[in-house]
């Protein structure tokens, strides 16, 4: 006999508990503010062309993305500060005279490929099951 799904209002909702990786470095809050700061075009444009091009220099990513340098220096020190985007310093100038330059952090790789691009990847193929 199958069995039949429980009354929606029969029961109050219990909210689950656990809600964090056991061993978790960061807070709640912290993973939050990560998605949060993922959720914005420009800093997605940005993390994604870190993640898919490696170091690159606020100068390249001004160019590669047609950005503002005061609106890529904006969104580029919220990703920092939330932790996806690291900002590294050379002791030495590389080639091209740059000591400082960008880097998706191993956390902005994982939330944009395992996240957002996953995510992306499954609603396509939701679309061709259920289309």
């Amino acid at each position: 006999m199958a069995e039949t799904a429980p009354d929606a209002d029969a029961a109050e909702p219990v909210e689950p508990s656990g809600s964090l990786p056991e061993g978790s470095v960061l807070s709640l809050e912290e993973y939050l503010d990560m998605q949060a700061a993922i959720g914005n075009e420009t800093r997605y444009r940005i993390l994604r062309t870190l993640t898919y091009n490696g170091d690159l220099s606020a100068n390249a990513l001004k160019e590669s993305l047609a950005l503002e340098a005061n609106s890529l220096h904006y969104h580029l020190d919220h990703l920092v500060d939330v932790g996806l985007v690291q900002n590294r310093k050379r002791k030495e100038a590389d080639a091209a005279g740059l000591y400082s330059y960008y880097r998706a952090s191993a956390l902005g790789e994982g939330i944009l490929e395992d996240g957002v691009e996953e995510l992306m990847r499954r609603e396509h193929d939701f679309q061709e099951r259920y289309s």
